[in-house]
């Protein structure tokens, strides 16, 4: 994966976003490197999909004898996205939008309204946890549990206790903005890990991040 401190790399796609494509030679020269190294930093960007050759027609370049030079442009088909490849250099404004959007909606169609709108995210969020974590024993669902909030940006962990009892912790929390401005974001996490738990379960949250601990953790144990 291409080196998110590169420099050169990060101008690089900075300059293609702003034009249809360019030449290594034209890069080389932006950048202040060799052609040589341009190429490197080219096919590494290229490896990673976030640049690729442009195969379009173009017209011989006057400076150049022979074929056109092979010109390189954005793969904006590529997997990865420009921000997940440079996180630091292209600010996300994800969170912006969704406290905008959560108060706009309490706003101008009230407090119940945003409440209809959190449960029905908290059913479909559930949904798809259900079909992650499965239905083995109680430890095996909420590590799978904690395997699905680790990849959706929460640090998440699963630890078992003496009691048989499961502490899912999670150490950073991937919706913090949004939580501050709207606090029943928060409460319905906890609805969304009981109806994806599923029956037999108690679900107690023992740390809150949004109250000073610095992290989120519930007590998850079996019940009669």
């Amino acid at each position: 994966m291409t080196n998110v401190s590169g420099g050169t790399k990060r101008r690089v796609v900075e300059h293609l976003q702003t034009v249809s494509s360019a030449t290594a030679p034209d890069l080389a020269r932006l950048m202040g490197v060799s052609d040589a190294a341009m190429r490197q930093h080219l096919e590494q960007l290229e490896a990673d999909g976030v640049v690729r050759r442009d195969t379009g027609d173009h017209p011989p370049d006057a400076r150049h004898r022979g074929r056109p030079a092979m010109r390189w442009t954005l793969d904006r088909d590529g997997s990865p996205s420009i921000v997940d490849v440079f996180p630091t250099a292209f600010p996300d404004r994800h969170d912006d939008l969704a406290v905008d959007l959560l108060l706009a909606i309490r706003t101008e169609l009230g407090s119940e309204a945003l409440e209809r709108v959190l449960a029905r995210r908290g059913e479909q969020q559930a949904t798809n946890y259900r079909e992650t974590i499965g239905g083995g024993p109680l430890i095996e669902r909420v590590t799978n549990l904690a395997r699905q909030r680790d990849l959706e940006g929460y640090r998440a962990e699963a630890s078992s206790c003496d009691d048989g009892s499961v502490i899912l912790t999670e150490h950073h929390c991937a919706i913090s903005d949004a939580a501050r401005s709207c606090a029943s974001l928060c409460e319905s996490e906890l609805v969304v890990f009981r109806s994806a738990l599923g029956v037999g379960v108690s679900i107690e949250r023992t740390r809150h991040a949004m109250s000073g601990d610095g992290r989120c953790s519930y007590r998850i144990a079996p019940v009669d």
